[in-house]
């Protein structure tokens, strides 16, 4: 992969940070502290570790704008060293994108609009009436089915599927085996047990900016639409339903399961492995940590932790206690034995009394 050479006088303009020391040096790549070397730079998250500046070969680091007193090589403060490093980081990895075409082992359906402007690679299949934008990439074996739309500058990884009639937006991302518009798992029962397949007629929309992981399922709307809304970055292996709308800049972790009908409102922050029920509503900002189970509608703000969730706050202490739980366990059979000990002396003493 190409790199590139920038100042650290460029790359604090790019950051808008504040460089200490030589603005002419350049630097190649982003690494680690340790690993960094000459020519790279690297980034501190924590000015409490001033001190692993001392022992890095990097030729800048980025540190928190509080970071004060005489460091021993160039800095750039910045307010969110973190952030600022991945920005750094993608222009420093910035290439131009140079189109490849349509391979000839690639099959393309009737009626298509495609870009002359795009790169598709060999065993992709695209079905009828498909339209698809500007620079887009289709890697091996995606399978597009017919009337799909993808939007300028989207990338499909090896093997992704994307089912009939979904809509996907610009600067989409979706990784390796990744199925978009899956049938969502819909039945009706009759009085002898058997399941009788509701028709899924809906569609999956993926709005710009989104980001899905390896072994995704998106399953499209019964009737009305599946929503993936604008900068909604999605983990591997997640499972989301038929119907459910997953608001902006939602971060959905691995395995998490959203039920049908659920609706995320924006920022909703889900931990690896959440599970969410059907038909309810998490408003702007729900944060649920690892392996919970939402069963409710939560409102904004809310933070939640465990089975059933509850707030977290209220959840950690109850976890603390759960770890207790022999101790206390044992000592309750101490005091039980220390109340039915007394019981009986009182017992003794009473019947003594009445005698």
């Amino acid at each position: 992969m190409k790199e590139n050479k920038l100042s650290l006088k460029e790359l604090a303009e790019l950051v808008e940070g504040t460089l200490v020391g030589q603005g002419d040096i350049t630097v190649t790549n982003l690494n680690s502290l340790e690993a960094a070397g000459t020519g790279e730079i690297s980034f501190l998250v924590k000015k409490a570790e001033v001190d692993r500046l001392k022992d890095t070969q990097a030729a800048c680091v980025l540190v928190p704008q509080a970071l004060e007193g005489e460091l021993p090589l160039p800095v750039i403060k910045v307010k969110d060293p973190y952030l600022a490093s991945a920005i750094i980081h993608n222009r420093l990895l910035e290439t131009e994108w140079v189109p490849d075409g349509i391979h000839e082992r690639a099959y393309v359906g009737d009626n298509c609009t495609i870009s002359e402007n795009v790169s598709v690679g060999p065993l992709v299949a695209i079905g009828n009436r498909v339209t698809i934008g500007a620079r887009v990439t289709l890697e091996p074996g995606v399978v597009i089915g017919d009337d799909v739309v993808i939007g300028d500058d989207t990338l499909l990884k090896a093997n992704v599927t994307i089912a009939e009639k979904c809509i996907i937006g610009k600067k989409v991302i979706i990784h390796s085996g990744t199925v978009i518009g899956s049938d969502g798992y819909g039945y009706a029962t009759d009085s002898m047990g058997n399941h009788v397949k509701r028709p899924q007629i809906g569609k999956v929309l993926i709005d710009d900016d989104v980001e899905i992981g390896s072994n995704v399922c998106i399953d499209r709307g019964t009737l009305g639409d599946t929503w993936i809304q604008s900068g909604v970055k999605i983990d591997n292996q997640v499972q989301i339903a038929h119907n459910v709308v997953v608001g902006p800049n939602s971060l959905l972790v691995a395995q998490v399961g959203i039920a049908g009908s659920t609706t995320l409102g924006r920022n909703v922050v889900l931990g690896g492995q959440v599970g969410v029920n059907g038909h309810i509503h998490l408003e702007d900002q729900v944060m649920a940590a690892a392996s919970s189970g939402i069963h409710n509608s939560q409102p904004k703000g809310m933070k939640l932790g465990g089975v059933p969730a509850i707030p977290i706050k209220t959840w950690a202490k109850a976890t603390a206690v759960y770890a207790k739980l022999p101790e206390i366990y044992s000592e309750f059979r101490k005091i039980k034995n220390i109340v039915a000990n007394l019981q009986a002396r009182l017992e003794q003493l009473d019947s003594g009394d009445r005698k």
